[in-house]
């Protein structure tokens, strides 16, 4: 039979186990409202000029602290071929993404406008081509690019190919030029 050290042993069980957290993972986000601050930023900058300062907005924030939407980003970043302009973040015909210079700003929202609108020389406009909540995950993920996305969220191994230390690896660069924020 049961002896009372194996009662008290199971509820104790039991409400280690009752009270343990678990992770909850949006895979499915509801695509970002028309109100939102990342479709508000403005596409009429130039190279050079000071990008506007964005209110962060609560999609941005979601889509920069969370895991799967990063990983998402990456993988969207190879198959839309960002690489063949970027050179894996690194720059080609496309500017740098693992440096703390951003032309048009860095925050989240400046860059899911830049893939959303494009920018003159190169930039081609993938709003209507691509999903709303596949633009926000390539944001995302070019943040976390430069080390700035939470350290957590951000991918911790290095998939073959791609120069440098794994995103999780990378320290935050302060960014020049443009309205860019550190982490959350």
């Amino acid at each position: 039979m049961c002896s009372p050290c194996h009662k008290v042993a199971g509820l104790v069980l039991l409400l280690a186990i009752a009270g343990c957290e678990r992770e909850e993972r949006e895979f499915q986000s509801p695509p970002p409202q028309s109100g939102d601050a990342g479709a508000a930023v403005l596409s009429t900058l130039s190279p050079g000029s000071s990008a506007p300062q964005a209110t962060p907005s609560p999609t941005g924030r979601k889509y920069n602290q969370n895991a799967y939407h990063i990983s998402e980003g990456k993988r969207w970043f190879r198959w839309f071929n960002c690489n063949g302009c970027h050179a894996n973040g690194g720059g080609g015909s496309g500017p740098a993404l693992m440096d703390e210079k951003w032309i048009y700003g860095g925050s989240i929202e400046h860059i899911a406008a830049t893939i959303r609108q494009g920018r003159p020389n190169g930039m081609p406009s993938f709003d209507g081509k691509i999903p709303e909540q596949q633009i926000w995950q390539l944001a995302a993920y070019v943040r976390s690019m430069s080390g700035n996305a939470p350290k957590p969220a951000r991918p911790s191994r290095n998939d073959a190919l791609n120069p440098g230390p794994a995103e999780q690896q990378r320290d935050p660069l302060p960014t020049v030029g443009g309205a860019a924020q550190g982490p959350r």
